[in-house]
Parts: structure tokens; sequence; C-alpha cells
């Protein structure tokens, strides 16, 4: 497998991340994560999306850390400080199920209050799933679990053409476009980091393919396996999504009705929020996510 890998200095002084990188190596690559907070308080793991990286997180961490939690935020393989396969063809939906995972126990990650967002949610609500034991808790926030059994939805449809058409791919502009406040020059460009040419893209252009959108799909019946793995799911289940993100909108309606842990939760809608709520209202994010672990529901 041939591998790119980020030049560090392309890292230095993004704005608002002084967070010191630490790594895990699975299946011969590389990948990186923050950990941040006392190592005994109880773990969040914070999953990210398309086409964005743990910065996206860089406004929730400090709060997690001031209530006394272990925050833990992974960059999936080809994102971020992560390594970076050139081919598109060796990005999986499964293979990314698998190096999430296997980062997870190198790592050493139990009792784990998942917070996923996007492809966060499509690997991490997988693992629930299937390892519903090594997790206490989850947030779900602008992502699903698809199986392809349903229709997308025309706004999903609409990107996962733009991202295949588009001669460059604006990584900044499409995390940029996907908020409702505008993350000016310095922010875009830390979302750029991680790519310095369209060699470095593979899995963010790879990425919007991977979503099941037929039942015939290769991910669809792992999917669907993963969804009877939920149904069972009787440990504390929020939805905290957007008011403003075409893209899921809905999406937390199975999840509340079909998972038995979302049974008379606190369910919230953050308003003033787009597809990247973390950045739009990542302190709110961050206060849920607090008030729901403190509650020990």
């Amino acid at each position: 497998m041939d591998v790119l890998r980020t030049p560090d200095g392309r890292f230095v002084d993004l704005p608002g991340f002084p967070f010191p990188p630490r790594y895990v190596e699975v299946d011969g690559l590389r990948m990186h994560y923050l950990d941040e907070g006392p190592p005994d308080g109880a773990t969040v793991l914070l999953l990210h999306g398309e086409p964005s990286w743990s910065y996206l997180y860089r406004h929730m961490i400090p709060v997690l850390v001031e209530a006394g939690l272990r925050a833990v935020a992974v960059d999936l393989v080809g994102f971020g400080r992560s390594d970076k396969p050139v081919r598109r063809e060796d990005y999986t939906y499964q293979a990314h199920v698998d190096w999430t995972w296997a980062a997870l126990q190198a790592i050493g990650l139990g009792g784990i209050t998942l917070v996923c967002q996007d492809w966060g949610g499509l690997i991490g609500l997988r693992l629930v799933g299937e390892h519903p034991e090594r997790f206490a808790r989850v947030v779900a926030a602008n992502t699903t679990l698809p199986t392809g059994d349903q229709h997308p939805g025309e706004a999903f449809l609409a990107w996962r053409r733009f991202s295949q058409e588009t001669p460059d791919f604006p990584v900044g502009q499409i995390v940029n476009g996907g908020c409702v406040s505008d993350l000016g020059p310095e922010v875009i460009a830390a979302y750029d980091a991680p790519f310095p040419d369209d060699a470095y893209k593979a899995g963010a252009r790879q990425f919007p393919t991977l979503v099941p959108i037929t039942p015939d799909d290769p991910a669809a019946e792992a999917n669907r396996a993963a969804w009877q793995g939920l149904r069972g799911y009787d440990r504390p289940f929020l939805c905290a999504f957007s008011d403003s993100d075409p893209i899921t909108r809905g999406a937390d309606a199975p999840l509340r009705t079909l998972i038995p842990g979302a049974a008379g939760q606190p369910h919230v809608t953050i308003t003033g929020g787009g597809h990247f709520l973390q950045e739009d209202k990542g302190r709110e994010l961050a206060a849920v996510v607090v008030d729901f672990v403190a509650a020990g529901r």
C-alpha cells in the first residue's frame, strides 16, 4: 500500500489548536489522536467525518476537560495527521471500521461515551452495534447508519455528485460551506492543512462513494447486522442534531425510535448550527455531552 504522510510543518500554529499529537500504529498505518484531560476521567471519544479532522473538536475539548472528562479525538485514516493511502481503492467502508476499531483497542479505550457526527457516526454507530459492551453511552449529532434500503435524499446525492465531478476538492471551503457562520481564512486554511495537494485527498474523495445508497451496496449487509445490535442497545443514547443541516435532517427519527437506550432521553435540537455544528455551536454541544455524562443516564 502506497502511503503519504502530511509533513508536520503543515500543522504548526493552527488557530485554537494547542493540543500535542499522539500516535498509534494500525495495520501498518500511523493514526493520529488527541488525548486531553485526566487519564482517569470518563472517556469521551470524538469521531469526525468528511472531510474534516480532529481540528473540528477544538471548541469542545476545553469544555469537556474542564468538566473532568478525558477527551480523545481520533483522525480517521486519510484525514488530519493520520497516514493517507494513495489509491482510492484502499479505502473501503469495512477498512475504515477495522482501522478505527483497532485504534480504540491500541489506545486502550473502554467505558466510552461516543460523540459522532457525519462519517464519525457511520463508523462509530457501526462499532456500537458490533461491540456494545465497549460503549457506555452515545451522543449522535448530524449522522446516521445507512443500509441503502431508504432513499439517501437529494441533498446528499447532490453532494456526492459534486465530490466526484469537481476538478478541485477544496476541503476548507467545503467545511466552511457546511457551517452557518463564515470560518474565516485562517480556519479554512487549517482544514486544508492535511492536504498539501490532490494526491493526499484520496480518502476525502472516496468517502462520499462509500455511503450505502442501494440495498446491494458492499456495506449494506454489515450495517443491517449492526442495526440488529443497535436495536438491543439499552444504554443511554442521545440525539443532538442541529436545526440547519439539509444532509441529515430527519435522520434522528429512526435513532430515537429504534434504539432502546434513546427512549426517555432529553434529545435536543441545537439552534444555529449547520452540518458542522461543532464549528457553529461547539461549546453548546460540549455542554450537552457534559450534562449527559453527569446525569449518569
